[in-house]
């Protein structure tokens, strides 16, 4: 039955969603013994005459992934391996199989795919992806004729592509403009930290200063007291060695609160 026409039968809201055992079991095995599926949804289509971004257009059920019943031809005519190329490129196989089971009975292997575009050994990796999905019983294995390339009538197919998980540098982009944004939201309450450290910033003392301008500071006292006959000024000299550590100390007159009255 065409695949347009098996859709038109389906019911409102049905979803194809079969687990592993479901396909091995239902559908892969009635196929092989030529019976009647419980739904014509699969077509048959010989996948490695197309390149797989050409075979949702041969479902035409399905909007993610899609099934197909498809023949395996041998690689070489003695051998047991299958020929996957295609059009542009071929399957490779990747990961182990995996073996599928109907309760203790061993009915099915299932394996993993990836198509590459261009020839083996360098081919370019793409976002296309198989699950192979083949019955372990050797009767419905075809009798090889002379001449033959046939390996197997029939395997299950299902096809999908990965999707594309977003690049780091984009997160990092992300996140940098989320932050530019909180720090704008904030720059008020920055604005004003900044203005205060501004304004005690600009209260701070000179590192050095001209004699002259200590005759103007009224706390220092009179000139006086600063010198002895041990010291020598130059030109200028450093406040800070004269404050200290502590700017409300006085390391010759003492603290400010300890002076003279006539000296406040």
């Amino acid at each position: 039955m065409d695949a347009k026409r098996c859709s038109s039968y389906l019911p409102p809201g049905f979803r194809f969603h079969p687990t592993d055992e479901e396909l091995i079991i239902h559908y892969l095995k009635n196929q092989a013994m030529s019976r009647p599926c419980p739904v014509s949804i699969i077509p048959e289509v010989d996948i490695y005459k197309f390149d797989p971004w050409q075979l949702p257009d041969k479902a035409e059920f399905g909007e993610n992934e899609w099934y197909f019943f498809t023949p395996r031809d041998r690689k070489y005519p003695n051998g047991i391996r299958p020929n996957r190329a295609t059009l542009s490129g071929y399957w490779k196989a990747t990961g182990t199989d995996k073996a599928i089971y109907s309760g203790a009975k061993y009915v099915g292997i299932k394996k993993a795919l990836v198509f590459y575009k261009g020839k083996p050994p360098k081919g370019s990796k793409t976002d296309w992806i198989m699950h192979e999905y083949r019955l372990t019983e050797s009767k419905h294995r075809p009798v090889k004729q002379h001449g033959s390339m046939r390996l197997d009538d029939w395997v299950l197919c299902r096809i999908y592509k990965k999707r594309q998980v977003a690049r780091v540098e984009d997160k990092g982009e992300d996140s940098t403009s989320a932050q530019g944004q909180v720090s704008n939201e904030g720059g008020s309450e920055d604005r004003s930290s900044d203005h205060q450290i501004q304004n005690q910033q600009a209260i701070k003392f000179p590192r050095t200063q001209s004699l002259s301008y200590l005759f103007d500071l009224d706390y220092l006292g009179p000139i006086a007291h600063l010198l002895n006959d041990t010291t020598s000024f130059n030109s200028s000299f450093d406040i800070q060695t004269i404050m200290g550590q502590n700017v409300g100390l006085d390391p010759i007159v003492g603290p400010f609160g300890s002076y003279p009255s006539y000296y406040k």
